[in-house]
């Protein structure tokens, strides 16, 4: 067996292929599985990043074996997993993308599960992080381009995912009417959200200062801002700002909203509909982290900067 699972190199920013490409170069039969694959996601009702992830990690195992992942034996599975788990470098995510990514295959060819012995994934039952009004402050403080400082503001004021607030373009925003159309989230939903004063004159001020053309974060070549590149603000001003909770990412901006709103009183009902949750059980995690009030939905951004009662 090779020592990693194989990988795509980037030699030249012109010349990458993709994980994906390689595998539909390289290994027969992966075309075709991939051109399926997408097509029963799509039909499903899936994400394209849920493509993307069980697609590349599917890539990933043929290009190991030089061989079709549905044609392996049950050895060469469990090898596999046990040296992706074996690998310190790789995130746990790789090992559940990889097994997910072998059920979809499964079920495509009408294989049983138990032929390639995959195991269960455990969900850990833990708590996500949360920042303090504190820290939210001096993260968005230690933006030194407005484009960074309103992007983050609008994933706390707003409980954006990265994906949403990526593909944000300037005809979603209404900053009269003091509201955010957020189109086709997670689930092919879409839910319009209250933006509150202080990200209205944000968003003014940066559409006067930067002119975007289409969308509202747009990268270097006017289309949307790139995931690699929205994490990389957040990690930098994480940076900047001093912040060493762990487990922090971009999402926590979102965990973050959904427990202040709680906080200042928001039901669960509305915080449910503010998220885009399918199910009521996915929003009560945030019972765990604020003792929530009634109260009407507004923007937490708009009581970010107002003085605590000591």
């Amino acid at each position: 067996m090779q020592n990693t699972p194989t990988t795509g190199l980037r030699t030249a920013a012109n010349d990458y292929v993709t994980i994906v490409q390689q595998a539909c170069n390289k290994v027969t039969g992966f075309k075709k599985l991939y051109d399926d694959l997408e097509r029963s996601l799509n039909v499903s009702g899936k994400s394209k990043s849920t493509l993307t992830n069980y697609g590349r990690q599917l890539a990933h195992l043929a290009l190991h074996y030089n061989q079709l992942p549905t044609e392996l034996d049950s050895e060469q599975v469990l090898d596999y997993l046990h040296l992706v788990k074996a690998n310190g470098s790789l995130s746990a995510t790789f090992f559940k993308f990889t097994v997910y990514g072998m059920r979809t295959a499964c079920k495509l060819r009408g294989l049983p599960y138990q032929q390639f012995s995959l195991p269960a994934i455990e969900r850990k039952d833990k708590l996500p992080s949360v920042l303090n009004a504190s820290e939210v402050k001096a993260l968005i403080k230690s933006c030194t381009l407005l484009k960074h400082r309103l992007l983050l503001s609008l994933c706390y004021g707003c409980g954006l995912r990265c994906a949403e607030v990526r593909h944000l373009r300037i005809g979603d925003v209404d900053t009269e009417r003091k509201m955010l159309h957020v189109r086709q989230g997670k689930g092919g939903k879409d839910r319009v959200l209250p933006l509150g004063e202080l990200l209205c004159r944000g968003i003014k001020s940066y559409l006067h200062a930067e002119r975007p053309q289409s969308f509202l974060f747009a990268g270097n070549k006017g289309d949307a801002l790139s995931q690699r590149g929205t994490q990389w603000i957040m990690s930098q001003a994480l940076k900047k700002a001093g912040i060493v909770k762990q487990d922090v990412s971009l999402h926590t901006l979102r965990h973050t909203y959904a427990t202040h709103l709680l906080e200042q009183g928001v039901n669960i009902l509305s915080i449910k509909e503010l998220l885009g949750h399918a199910h009521i059980n996915t929003t009560m995690i945030y019972l765990h982290l604020a003792r929530p009030l009634l109260s009407l939905a507004f923007s937490p951004m708009d009581t970010l900067y107002i003085p605590q009662a000591s």
